[in-house]
């Protein structure tokens, strides 16, 4: 259960139009739930605002299935990230509804809030190679209710590209920079922007790329002092924390 839907069933309590058992039944399972392949933390969304999110990489699709239906049951809707194939498919074929977002690796099933009015999320890549890690952050903000534009294929190599997009940095509220190669894209936008940027190293580059370290290390080693870095093609925990400034900053 998420805030609303605790704050709806106490004022039911309150009215009289839910009894003691009922709502106590309701909440048996929190703080979590023992679904056999995992303990889902149903607790989460109540606890940070954010629910917990399924990591499909290394379960089976059977499994993902499981969790997604229990989760659906509590909250819902469910996220699924690094989503197989298989695993696509089987979700898809359990729950008809759901959507599958290829490029993403990327599951959701239920219902979702709509992306607010206010600050929008920048998504910065610097390729169509790392198209995948900047849509896992651009979908995760938005499936939190975060509003996004996404700004693609502006590395540094072309520079001019991503200054011709100057405007629209300058009025976002946060930025969220994928980059693989030397990773130059996060410093260039942390000097132009007033707003937090987040890094995101990809695994996209020739043999002394070394999979991502060395994008990770430039990012690391950046000298433009608004830049925090997240880890390797870690799309998902830099969408999490971009919704979570905004949140914060709508808050003041």
């Amino acid at each position: 259960m998420n805030r609303e839907q605790i704050r709806v069933l106490l004022q039911d309590v309150a009215d009289q139009t839910c009894d003691v058992d009922q709502a106590l039944g309701l909440l048996r399972d929190m703080p979590f739930e023992d679904a056999t392949v995992a303990l889902i933390d149903h607790h989460r969304a109540l606890r940070t605002g954010i629910p917990e999110i399924i990591y499909g990489a290394g379960k089976t699709p059977e499994q993902i299935v499981m969790i997604v239906e229990r989760m659906l049951a509590s909250a819902g809707h469910a996220i699924v990230t690094r989503a197989s194939r298989g695993a696509a498919e089987a979700v898809q074929q359990r729950f008809p509804q759901a959507h599958d977002y290829a490029v993403a690796h990327m599951l959701a099933v239920g219902e979702f809030p709509p992306p607010g009015p206010g600050p929008f999320v920048a998504v910065v890549s610097a390729g169509t190679s790392d198209l995948g890690v900047a849509e896992e952050a651009a979908l995760t903000v938005e499936l939190l209710g975060t509003r996004v534009e996404r700004i693609y294929d502006v590395g540094v190599a072309g520079v001019h590209r991503l200054l011709e997009q100057r405007q629209r940095l300058w009025q976002a509220g946060c930025v969220i920079a994928v980059a693989g190669m030397e990773g130059a894209l996060a410093t260039v936008v942390g000097g132009l922007v007033d707003c937090p940027t987040l890094a995101v190293p990809t695994s996209v580059g020739y043999g002394v790329s070394l999979n991502g370290l060395a994008a990770l290390l430039s990012m690391l080693n950046s000298c433009a002092p608004g830049v925090s870095v997240v880890n390797i093609d870690n799309g998902f925990g830099a969408g999490v924390c971009a919704h979570m400034i905004l949140r914060g900053n709508r808050c003041v």
